[in-house]
Parts: structure tokens; C-alpha cells; sequence
């Protein structure tokens, strides 16, 4: 199987014909292959440090709908078909794509089956779906900073569960508790406060 990042250049870039990418198309590309799959793509756009206005809430929803159906033990994504009608512009999903490959190429570069219960085990499944859930929660949140860090653990939490790596999963899932504490300092303390504390930190540090 050719690795994701070769398969979403040719999809994207040389398949696609028309001005409208369907949700229906990106569960298509994913094919039989597992959850990992969903999670990385769906969290993609939201991981990014580019503007993609429109695509928290919505891949948010999916993702949230795709990690419970993982806590529940299914092993094949489910996703109702009203969403999948759902429609995003050909030109912007290509500089989303564009923008990600390199980074899935240098996990593509370090993944390998391992430590593998984390990802194919039932309680290791689990807890990779309960995290990815919150994750999805904080996603679909209108509140600056609490998109991007958890949408990156979800990335890396997925990549890892799409190659049976349970080193990578695990390093997504604290990125995944980073995102958590951050979101929480955000709602508890508000987002001028943490933001300032970030940048006295940051000041400081750097």
C-alpha cells in the first residue's frame, strides 16, 4: 500500500477533476483501511498553522463520532450520510494538503510497527479514543488556541494507530494532554490571560 502521503498527492493533486471536494470523497479515499487514516486527514486542516476557516467544527463533529465508535470497539468507521454531502473548495483543501505533506513525510520517515497493544489492543483503543474525543471537543470550540495544539495530537495519535506504531500514538497522546491542559487554563482563566502568561514564558525562555 503506497504510503498516505504519495496517495493524498495523487487523490488531490491528479485525480480530482472538479472545483468541490465532498466529505463523501476524503471516507472514500480512506477505503478499508482504519480509523488512523480519518483522524490524520480530518485533523489536518485544523493542525495547520494556515488559515482554514470552516473546517474546526464540521471534521470536529466527525472526528468526535469516529473516536467514540473506537471506545465502543468497532474496527470499521461509520458516518451518517447527510454529512457526507458535505462540500470544501478543491483549490483551498490542495494548499491544506500541500502544506501537510511534508510533516506526514517525516513521521512516514520514523514509522514503524511497534509497542503495537497501544494501537490494536481493546484498552489501548480505548484510551486513544477517549483522548481523540476530548480532542475533538476542544477543536470545535470558537475560542483561539484551542484548535491547533489538539488538533496536532490528534494527528500524531493517528498516524500512529494508521501504521500499528504505539511509539507515536503515545507521543500524540501527550501532545493530546498538552492540548487538554491548555484548553482548560483557556476556559478556566481566560484566553488574554494564558496567552499573556505564554508570551512573558516565551520571552523569558527564548
Amino acid at each position: 500500500m503506497a504510503r498516505l502521503s504519495t496517495e493524498l498527492n495523487r487523490y488531490f493533486f491528479e485525480e480530482v477533476s472538479t472545483s468541490k471536494v465532498s466529505l463523501k470523497e476524503v471516507l472514500d479515499l480512506a477505503g478499508e483501511r482504519t480509523f488512523g487514516f480519518l483522524f490524520v486527514l480530518l485533523a489536518l486542516p485544523s493542525a495547520l498553522p494556515i488559515p482554514a476557516p470552516g473546517y474546526s467544527v464540521p471534521f470536529g463533529i466527525v472526528i468526535f463520532l469516529l473516536a467514540v465508535q473506537l471506545i465502543a470497539g468497532r474496527t470499521r468507521p461509520w458516518v451518517p450520510e447527510g454529512w457526507k454531502t458535505r462540500q470544501f473548495d478543491l483549490a483551498t483543501v490542495q494548499k491544506i494538503i500541500g502544506a501537510g505533506i511534508p510533516w506526514l513525510r517525516r513521521l512516514e520517515a520514523i514509522a514503524r510497527p511497534r509497542m503495537t497493544p497501544v494501537c490494536t489492543s481493546l484498552p489501548g483503543r480505548t484510551v486513544i479514543g477517549v483522548a481523540i474525543a476530548l480532542m475533538a471537543v476542544s477543536m470545535m470550540m470558537p475560542i483561539p488556541l484551542t484548535n491547533t495544539l489538539p488538533a496536532i495530537g490528534i494527528f500524531v495519535t493517528g498516524f500512529g494507530l494508521l501504521d500499528d506504531d504505539g511509539a507515536i500514538s503515545l507521543g500524540g497522546l501527550v501532545l493530546c494532554a498538552m492540548g487538554g491542559v491548555l484548553t482548560t487554563l483557556i476556559l478556566t482563566f481566560g484566553y488574554e490571560a494564558v496567552k499573556t502568561g505564554i508570551d512573558f514564558l516565551s520571552n523569558r525562555l527564548f
